[in-house]
């Protein structure tokens, strides 16, 4: 274990407190469905190791897989909004899932979804106070032919998927995003006024700049060790000698974030927004030193951002201490044999917990996943309709 991830882990000693145990394995048993996106309804028993799921594209593979991403952590992967988690013509959607840790103990989450009311979560019966609690508590990773939007998207990607990880190892940094983004939304009401309480605004640059400083810092630390490990998973997956990189971008590198925010008032005043902060942070990925999303191939771009998920999941699992579960969705697309199967050796290693993959072809998942594991259980779907094979 680096430096870097032991000072993290004893900064981290009140996160493990928060959430109370540290478990060697979590697996989800067991999971239900109903009326989530083209789903009526589904009752499935899951492997604690691979799970395959098959059928043709739009039946409801990378749906089912968004339904156990979303038990863990309450949201979508593909949407910021629940108004897309309905199915078409229904009100209400409902997701149950038993997860095992490693004293054969049973957690039970239930979600209930209404398009117009209040989302409810509940573990073991109990509602949590804050959602928030629940996040974290059991650690998933998804690989997706989506995650083209952190090379080609706007840096809002690049800084959701920052905080996707910082969220699920670190309460404090979820509390301080949450407050920093009350703050901004604050200042930039308060830059519309016709009068602005100069006040106010010193008040406000403070406060925004003590969470800012501790989020410019996670976020930092997180990128350097991401790159540590991305790099080692490029080069195996690339078979390649090229040098991929990747740089925090951050305002405040130039310094404290009151300062900037009282240096850009008045070009603040005449925008009616505020132009500086880590809500303009962004990810420079390169290739030999050159822009990834402007020379990289289809396939350089997969297999960077396979290995940035890899490295995701590892440094997860070492701060977690349990194995997040695994979501390959379409991991085969792009990707030639050699590094399918690379890949697939890598994740049904010991060290890696449950993994779920989805693709069209059964017979080629099958014949692959059966070289390294016979501790396999495999689903298809039709229309929504799953059936266990």
């Amino acid at each position: 274990m680096s430096v870097q991830i032991y000072n993290i882990l004893m900064n981290h000693k009140v996160y493990f407190a928060v959430f109370g145990y540290i478990c060697a394995v979590m697996y989800l048993r067991r999971i239900s469905v109903s009326d989530f996106k083209n789903i009526r309804g589904a009752q499935l028993e899951f492997s604690r190791k691979v799970n395959c799921i098959s059928g043709n594209n739009g039946e409801g593979k990378t749906n089912l897989l968004d339904a156990i991403y979303y038990l863990s952590m309450t949201k979508s992967f593909f949407s910021s909004t629940d108004a897309y988690t309905f199915r078409f013509g229904e009100d209400a959607a409902a997701l149950n899932g038993s997860y095992v840790l490693d004293d054969e103990t049973e957690d039970t989450i239930s979600i209930g979804l209404k398009r117009e009311g209040e989302k409810t979560v509940k573990k073991n019966a109990k509602v949590y106070k804050r959602i928030s609690e629940h996040i974290g508590r059991y650690p998933i990773v998804m690989v997706s032919p989506a995650d083209t939007v952190l090379v080609n998207g706007s840096g809002e990607e690049r800084r959701k998927f920052l905080t996707l990880i910082l969220s699920q190892i670190d309460k404090e940094y979820l509390k301080r995003m949450q407050s920093y983004n009350q703050l901004l939304l604050q200042r930039n009401k308060l830059l519309k006024m016709p009068s602005i309480s100069w006040e106010l605004m010193d008040t406000l640059d403070f406060q925004m700049s003590v969470h800012a400083d501790y989020i410019f810092k996670k976020r930092d630390e997180l990128c350097g060790m991401l790159l540590e490990k991305a790099t080692g998973y490029y080069a195996e997956l690339s078979g390649s000698k090229e040098a991929v990189s990747m740089e925090y971008i951050s305002d405040l590198r130039e310094g404290p974030l009151d300062e900037l925010l009282a240096g850009c008032r008045e070009k603040d005043s005449i925008l009616k927004f505020t132009s500086v902060g880590i809500h303009k942070d962004d990810i420079e990925f390169t290739l030999n030193g050159m822009p990834l999303k402007k020379c990289g191939s289809q396939g350089q771009q997969k297999s960077f951002l396979v290995a940035l998920k890899l490295a995701q999941f590892e440094l997860m699992k070492q701060l977690h201490g349990v194995a997040p579960i695994l979501l390959l969705d379409d991991v085969f697309d792009k990707l030639d044999m050699q590094r399918v199967e690379y890949l697939l050796g890598l994740v049904a290693g010991d060290s890696f917990g449950q993994i779920f993959i989805s693709d069209s072809n059964k017979v080629r998942m099958a014949s692959i996943v059966e070289r390294f594991t016979n501790e396999c259980r495999s689903f298809e779907v039709l229309s929504g309709e799953f059936k266990t094979l």
